[in-house]
């Protein structure tokens, strides 16, 4: 079985820890996109981390771990993060790069910088992790894939020559800073190789022959549906695809593979960086939901910026669910809802003085107003349950309201941020 996970809005929903729910029954783990611009954080027994470059099964010792080519890969990160588990008490983990992965490098990481620096107060609210600058270079075809870290000198070097001449036009010219040193790069191109060396494999193959042999094989998505690049918010998205359909694309898989579709929602609604978010809310209000939320509040796991939060968002959510093609929905991050007397939901948008239920493009969305409904608070603290029938009767009946507006089915239901913190509402999938 394929099965994919993958968040339904704007990331940060809790996919990190379904994950790792998940993957005990899992042979094999895959990342299929994005790069060390995203985290997520997970508790367990060795403690509380926050993986950025690799997956979320990495804490299972019978787990294949796989960055596939559709991975923005930062060798250097991911070098420290396994260096990060191993400090933590963690074994190494089994770990396989493909060889047709893109890789980060440094001079995308200035790139980003550069630009975000000029745009200033229209910014993209990037992370500057190098992601746009490198997913460019590999549509433009002047990247690196992991397999020409280890061409000939010769060939390397004209390549170097060729990247450095184009980088050093922009550079120079546009943003007026430093021109690239091609020896440099080359010296650092060469230090990556000997880097990664240990776990580059073509993975396609490696994943078809488990595949083919029945073996369970978990991909896991980096952000939400709202940041895809062709059907979220943009401009303000990532730059690749967080939708399931990829992953069979970024693992190297036949389409027809993923039979399984966890999509993550969180059962309200927050948002790190720029771009068109209704339900969102402010001040006060916003600060009490953001110091409860999450797993010690809402903060970014690879930036710790305060993330934006407001009220889960029904349109967005079914329209999420619908691009990931959800099979089953895990709600995640209930717990903190406690606090509230009514719990505000987002049902419908106003546009031009109508209401709509149906996610539009981000010109008609810059205009939305939330049209909000208010179901009844639970009042209490609902970690520590277990059974689902334990919940109070007005949260199961904020869970069934839930699914009635989405649409979709969820089976998962996360009340706490550790890895028993998780109640099967139905028989999963």
């Amino acid at each position: 079985m394929v099965k994919a996970i993958v968040g339904a809005n704007w990331g940060d929903e809790g996919k990190g820890k379904i994950t790792d729910v998940l993957a005990a029954e899992s042979d094999i783990v895959v990342r299929f996109q994005g790069g060390s611009n995203a985290g997520h954080t997970i508790k367990n027994d060795y403690g509380k981390f926050a993986l950025h470059m690799l997956p979320s099964g990495v804490f299972y010792s019978h787990i294949t771990n796989i960055l596939g080519n559709g991975v923005a890969l930062n060798i250097p990160f991911l070098v420290k993060e396994l260096k990060s588990l191993e400090d933590g008490g963690v074994p190494a983990p089994k770990l396989l790069v493909s060889d047709r992965a893109q890789v980060v490098m440094p001079y995308h990481i200035l790139l980003d910088e550069y630009e975000e620096e000029r745009l200033g107060g229209k910014s993209f609210g990037s992370t500057k992790s190098g992601i746009a600058p490198c997913y460019s270079d590999k549509y433009s075809k002047i990247g690196f894939q992991v397999h020409q870290l280890f061409m000939n000198d010769d060939e390397l070097k004209e390549k170097v020559e060729n990247i450095c001449t184009i980088k050093n036009a922009l550079i120079t010219g546009l943003y007026n800073k430093p021109a690239l040193d091609p020896a440099e790069v080359f010296k650092t191109v060469k230090e990556y190789a000997e880097m990664v060396r240990p776990y580059v494999c073509d993975t396609s193959a490696f994943l078809y022959d488990a595949y083919r042999a029945g073996k369970n094989i978990l991909l896991e998505g980096q952000l939400g549906a709202m940041k895809d690049t062709d059907h979220g918010i943009y401009p303000m998205v990532t730059s690749s695809s967080t939708l399931a359909a990829f992953g069979a694309i970024g693992a190297g898989l036949p389409p027809y593979a993923i039979t399984d579709v966890v999509t993550v929602v969180k059962a309200y609604s927050s948002a790190v960086g720029a771009g068109a978010f209704v339900s969102e809310i402010f001040g006060d209000e916003a600060e009490e939901l953001r110091k409860r939320g999450g797993d010690g509040g809402e903060y970014g796991a690879t930036t710790g910026r305060p993330r934006r939060v407001g009220w889960l968002d029904t349109v967005a959510t079914k329209y999420g669910c619908r691009l990931q093609g959800a099979t089953q929905v895990a709600l995640t991050v209930i717990d903190p809802l406690g606090y509230l007397d009514e719990i505000p939901v987002c049902t419908g948008y106003e546009i031009d003085g109508k209401v709509t239920d149906v996610f539009p493009n981000t010109t008609e969305l810059e205009k939305a107003k939330p049209v909000l409904k208010k179901l009844p608070g639970w009042k209490c603290d609902i970690t520590g349950i277990r059974n689902y029938e334990d919940l109070p009767q007005t949260c199961r009946d904020y869970i069934d309201e839930v699914e009635r507006l989405i649409g979709f089915p969820v089976t998962l239901v996360s009340n706490g941020p550790g890895r028993d913190d998780i109640i099967a509402r139905k028989p999963l999938i």
